[in-house]
Order: C-alpha cells, then structure tokens, then sequence
C-alpha cells in the first residue's frame, strides 16, 4: 500500500461524487469517473466543466490548468474501469446492498493492494470490510458537501484495517489541502454524529409546534453564528438522507435523542426529501433550486403585527455586562433609561461601562462622538428600583437564580405603574414562575438577549400562557426598534437556542468520556464540516462549564430524557472548580491574564 495514489477511480458521479473527482483532478490526479446512469456521468463532465471556468474566472486556477484538470477525468459505466485504480472511492447511494454489491463488483477487477474507501457517513464501515475479499485495505473516506470548499475529511479505520492504508489516505487528504480527522467506525463518526442529534431535535421541535420554521433557523444562526438553520440545512442534506443516518445512529445508540422525529419520515414517505425534490420544510423554485419561494407555512408580516403598547422609557435592573449591554442597546435606540443596580456604586459603574464600550465604538469609526455623548446622556444611573416608578418597559438582567428573580419581581410590581411591561431575560428559567411573583402576570415576558446583547441580533421573546397579547406586540415591536430580530417562543426549558445547543455539547463531552475522539479532532471537525463559528469545547470553556452544567440539569428535570442527563465528565470538572477560561482551565487550559 506504499503507493502515491496518482490513479483515483470514483464510483457514484452525483454532486459528492462529483465534487470529489473535481478535488482529485485538480490536485494532479487520474480520476476514473463510474456510474451506471450515462446521464449522471455527463452532469459530473458539466458541472466540471462549469465549476473549473469559475475558478479560472475568479482567478483562482489557470486556464491551463484547467484544461490539464479536464484532460485528468474521464467517465465509464462499468465497474471494470477502476482496474488501474490505486484507490478506490465508492460515493453510491446509502444503503448496505448497494455497497456491498459495488464492493464485490470492485474486488474482481482491482489489484488486491488498492485500497477501497467508502463514502458512507452512516453504516458501518466494519460490515462493509468484513465482506471485502481484503478487508484490511477496506475504510471510510468521509467527505463534506461541498467537497471543493469544505476542508474536512473523516478518515474512518474499523477493527480490521491495516495502518498503511490510513496513512496513505491521509496523507492524500493533506496532498488534496484538506484537514484529515483519524475517527472510528461508528455511525455518524465525529462532525455527523453531533450534527444530526442536533437537527433531529430541531425537527421534533417544529412538529411539536413549538416554534417556526423560520424562528428556529433564524434563531440558530443569529444566536449561534451558524451559517444555516437547522431545517434548511436538512432540506440540503436530504431529508431521507438524514433519517437513514438517524436511523443507524439510533440502532447502535438507542438515546431516544437519535430516534428520527416522525416528521422526517413523514417527509420522506411523501417524497417531500428537501431541496432535490423542490420541497421539505421549505418550498424551493424548483426540483434542485436553492432559491425559496412563499408557501402557506409562510407568514405575512400582517399576521406579526399587532396593536402594543407605547414605550418611551426603559428600565433595566442589573449591573452585569448583560444589563449594561442591554441598557446600551435602548439608549442607542433612542430610548430614555434608566439603570438601577444594589447601590448607586454599582449602578455608575455599570454606566461607566457603557461609556467604555461607546469609546471603543468610536475609535473603529462605527460611532460618532456626538451620537456617543447622546447615547450616554439618555441613560439615568440609579441606585434602587424605585427609579423605575414612570417606566414602560422594566427589563430585569440580574443572576441566573429563581429566587433572585422572583424577589425582584415582587418589587417591580410595587414600583412600575400600571399597564407598563415587565421583561426578563432568563436563559432557562420558566417566565411563568417569574410571573407569579407579581400580581400583574398577563404584563410579564420573556427577552432573552444574546452576549455581547450590543453585537447579537438575537431575542428569543418568551410568552407564558398568561402574556397578554398587547404585551407580546409591544416586544416584538420594541425589538424592531433596537434592531434585533425577534423569535417566537413558549415558555418552555431552554426555549430555542439552548434547548438545541446545549444536548449537542453535551453529545461532544460524551464522545470524549468514551475515548472516540480527542478535544482538538471534535472541534476541527465542528468547525470544519459543520461551519461553526467555534468547536463545542471551545464553546463550553468560554460559556462557562457550571453555567452549562446548570442549563443542561434545567433541560434534563424538564424533558425527562436520559439522553439530556449531563455528561459526568462536566460534572467533575465543575466539581474541581475548571469552570473554563474565567478560571484558567476548563477543557482545556490557559494563560491567567
């Protein structure tokens, strides 16, 4: 298996298939193109064909190489063309017949020293080896769609492959400018086996009618930096696809996490499997558009509106980074405010932080001087709650603790007139418990911001079954005038955001207890082939581990589900005192400052 690997024969020209031949070509590359469907091959010559003049056209290869690219691929409709092959990889579709059946085909025509890869991101590799007349040159080759521009790939060994042919492909990998993660054979491997927990959860979520589609997606990538929602990302993938994923997930795992939402077989059953079809969560164009076009799920911006409440002026109760941000945002605004902390102390110290926080904004040029001295001339530091006695909104920004709240809502409702709204901005708590405290609860809602509350577009506006809908109205209509985008949401553990972030990190610490994958080949995957911003234990560590530990323990005693039990792993280190990198040390360490 000390072969260059300068013969590659793909089988299965789809868009995967495709992408990766075009990877392969460019790299210098032979590439044998296989597929049964004369058709498809043609496509694969296309979109080569069409892929490589853009490249040339952004400048980023030659028209010569381009040329030598084309000249490198070239297609056959027999499995017997991939005889010259030093490695093979199978990209056909996801089910063990089919394999094993391209499999057996490719043992009687290839060199018993080529190595033969699947594509599979669901079943077992083992399995498919373990059929192979030489299942020691038998592994997994994950590649994430686009195969151009993604830069991850899996290399998947089971229990009988032979370490030469890992090392061959991956040093391929790196030949090819990707970033190789070493996984074992299980379903779903590192970057798929979080990712596809996550959107299952996000599917149940939408068939429970707890949320949009158009809030949960919105909500994930404006609260999470992820540059797709869940279900539109479905609609990507292939809505059949990500349950047979799902599926095997499930048969090896049996965490009722994994166990495929109705929806999706629903979906799948009515052939509605996503953007190939034209339809899924969404509605596209056309069958393989992109573009998404109104349905009767859509809403219309009438429906949204509603008549609310005047706000001229804003209370906020805290004097946290949280509590400053937000009061920043209302005064920006052009709100009047007034921020009221334990102390007049405390309170100008929290004003002085937003003074700071304008400068800055100043010396990047995203502020003017005089818009700076407005902003911090509409905002009232004061020392007790009773400063809110003319307010028309209280937002209440102090410790993530019920009691603490509900102590301070018991003040506000002595304190705020009549008819103004009382807002918290519990991450996990129930609003409704919240509400109670007061005599008042119809005027009580949840506005959940997003740190730095000044950077993130986000609130997830929380409505008890007591909100008035004046009161709903009001929010959302606030929130268009600081310039966030509001998402819809019941009161309910960890409303959109962490009650799909959260079991995913949870997921990450659990792959780590149990020796699949190290910290590092998680993240760079995570980052890599999901396209988050950050790999979960990069995350965890700037969260905070105890803050993380106490929101998974609120969605496990809500939800009941074992698979949401925190991970002991982050049970220990909360208990050692790593709580992440406002300690010095979490998953991982660093430098006290």
């Amino acid at each position: 298996m000390d072969t260059p690997l300068s013969t590659i024969a793909v089988v299965g020209l789809g868009t995967m298939g495709t992408g990766i031949a075009e990877v392969l070509a460019l790299a210098g590359r032979e590439v044998i193109g296989i597929d049964i469907s004369e058709a498809a091959a043609r496509q694969a010559v296309a979109s080569l064909e069409a892929s490589t003049a853009r490249a040339v056209g952004r400048g980023r290869i030659t028209e010569q190489e381009r040329a030598d690219a084309l000249a490198r691929f070239r297609t056959h409709d027999t499995p017997e063309a991939a005889a010259e092959a030093e490695l093979v990889i199978e990209v056909v579709p996801e089910t063990y017949e089919i394999k094993q059946q391209v499999f057996r085909e490719l043992d009687a025509v290839v060199s018993p020293t080529a190595i033969l890869a699947t594509g599979t991101n669901a079943l077992s590799v083992t399995r498919l080896a373990a059929e192979s007349l030489h299942p020691e040159r038998v592994l997994g080759l994950h590649f994430f769609n686009p195969a151009p521009a993604m830069k991850l790939v899996e290399v998947v060994s089971s229990v009988l492959t032979a370490p030469p042919a890992v090392e061959a492909v991956t040093k391929l990998a790196r030949e090819l400018g990707k970033e190789p993660v070493a996984v074992g054979d299980r379903p779903g491997f590192v970057a798929d086996g979080l990712l596809f927990g996550y959107l299952n959860q996000a599917a149940a979520m939408y068939e429970a009618n707890y949320a949009s589609r158009e809030d949960i997606d919105a909500a994930m990538k404006l609260g999470c930096g992820l540059p797709m929602g869940p279900l539109a990302l479905l609609d990507l993938i292939g809505i059949d696809t990500a349950r047979t994923v799902l599926e095997a997930m499930y048969a090896e795992s049996r965490d009722r996490l994994h166990a495929p939402a109705p929806v999706l077989g629903q979906l799948s059953s009515a052939g509605l499997t996503g953007r190939k079809a034209g339809r899924g969560f969404y509605t596209y164009d056309a069958p393989g558009g992109q573009d998404v076009v109104p349905d009767a799920l859509t809403p219309s911006p009438e429906a949204a509106a509603g008549t609310g409440r005047e706000i001229a002026s804003v209370g906020v109760a805290g004097s946290g980074t949280m509590a400053s941000g937000i009061a920043e945002v209302f005064a920006k605004a052009g709100y009047t405010v007034v921020l009221a902390a334990r102390g007049q102390e405390k309170a100008d110290l929290a004003k002085a932080r937003i003074a700071k926080s304008l400068e800055r904004s100043v010396s990047k040029g995203r502020l003017t001087a005089e818009a700076r001295d407005e902003t911090l001339g509409r905002i009232t530091a004061a020392g007790s709650l009773d400063a809110f006695a003319e307010v028309d909104l209280a937002v209440e920004a102090v410790a993530e603790d019920l009691e603490i709240k509900q102590q301070l809502f018991a003040t506000l409702d002595k304190v705020c007139r009549p008819g103004a709204v009382l807002a918290t901005t519990t991450s996990s708590l129930p609003v409704i418990a919240i509400a109670r405290a007061t005599g008042r609860p119809e005027d009580v809602i949840g506005m959940h911001f997003f740190n730095p509350a000044p950077a993130m577009k986000l609130v997830e506006v929380v409505r008890t079954v007591l909100t008035a809908d004046d009161v709903h109205a009001t929010v959302r209509a606030v929130c268009a005038k600081i310039r966030k985008h509001p998402v819809d949401c019941g009161d309910r553990a960890g409303f959109i955001v962490n009650a799909l972030l959260f079991p995913y990190l949870n997921n990450a610490i659990k792959m780590v207890e149990e020796h699949y994958a190290t910290l590092d080949d998680i993240d760079a995957a995570m980052k890599l082939g999901g396209g988050y911003p950050m790999g979960p234990f990069e995350l965890l560590d700037v969260v905070g581990l105890d803050v993380s530990l106490a929101i998974e323990k609120v969605l496990h005693k809500e939800f009941r589900d074992p698979g949401l039990a925190p991970a002991p792993l982050l049970e220990h280190l909360v208990a050692a005192g790593c709580l992440g990198r406002k300690t010095g040390r979490g998953f991982r360490e660093y430098a006290r400052r």
